[in-house]
């Protein structure tokens, strides 16, 4: 099977072409090979490649850079889906869209998850953007899966790497405790795209995260149990974080929680989110610096 994978450098991507590559015959282009916001381009790389599916891993992700960057973000994660999605329909392919939690606001009681049917409203550049991506999807082919998923982390700079760092240098940090997700291990992401293609589920809107839900501030004490790393973990809230790091940064949502039971509905399996984790640490705790 000829798979196309846009943005290949990206932290995804990595562990996509190390799923998919038993097997199939895989085209990894990134911007200098292909600009995805470049219809005429994008139509004439499909067409040379005729790939059976696309999987867009390439985005414009620095949601606070994006407030200042509205152009460029959207450009990259609006115009770009679209095009791709228009190159496919022309060439009969299935195209595979990541987007996110962002495309909702981020305030539903956090007693309860976001399913796929649910209203969206992004409040950030970058959830909008995203948005425009799903809409150029759903408007340019019928062939897609999006892919909607949060908290992703993985062979690249990632949360855990950084907490990894941070505990071994501090004696206290302060980690924001009213944001509530499901950390999600690329590799599991990879794997549920894996099974999508595999076992040709229905085409349409899954969220796809790892299985329960948590903080960030549950989320770091849980990588330094892990790690075995003494530093402590103080919970403090999204509005005391920023005062205290007098930083400027983008609405974050305090529900960022995905249901997964259409996904699951289809035979996809996935982990929860600490077994996620432990597979992940085994790796980058094993790493020589």
């Amino acid at each position: 099977m000829k798979i196309l994978i846009t943005g290949a450098n990206g932290m995804l991507a990595s562990s996509v072409r190390k799923r998919l590559a038993n097997g199939n015959e895989l085209i990894c282009t990134d911007v200098a090979d292909l600009d995805i916001t470049d219809l005429e381009a994008v139509k004439k790389k499909v067409a040379e490649i005729k790939p059976e599916y696309i999987v867009n891993c390439a985005a414009y992700t620095a949601v606070d850079k994006a407030e200042d960057n509205y152009e460029i973000a959207d450009k990259i994660n609006g115009d770009g889906p679209r095009n791709l999605a228009i190159a496919a329909k022309i060439e009969d392919a299935t195209l595979i869209h990541i987007s996110t939690d962002y495309v909702f606001n981020g305030e539903l009681d956090v007693s309860k998850a976001y399913s796929e049917d649910d209203e969206v409203g992004p409040v950030t550049v970058y959830g909008k953007t995203k948005l425009h991506g799903e809409e150029g999807v759903k408007e340019n082919t019928d062939k897609y899966y999006i892919f909607r998923t949060a908290w992703l982390y993985g062979d690249g700079n990632n949360f855990v790497r950084t907490m990894l760092k941070l505990g071994k240098t501090k004696d206290e940090l302060n980690v924001v405790a009213d944001q509530h997700g499901s950390p999600t291990y690329a590799e599991d992401l990879a794997n549920i795209i894996a099974e999508a293609i595999e076992k040709k589920i229905p085409y349409g809107i899954y969220h796809t995260t790892n299985q329960e839900f948590t903080t960030w501030y549950d989320f770091t004490k849980k990588i330094f149990e892990l790690a075995n790393i003494s530093c402590k973990v103080n919970p403090v809230s999204t509005e005391k974080y920023i005062e205290i790091m007098n930083i400027k940064q983008a609405k974050r949502p305090f529900n960022s929680q995905l249901s997964k039971e259409k996904i699951l509905a289809q035979g996809i399996s996935i982990p929860n989110w600490e077994d996620g984790l432990k597979r992940y640490l085994e790796v980058e705790l094993n790493k020589k610096d």
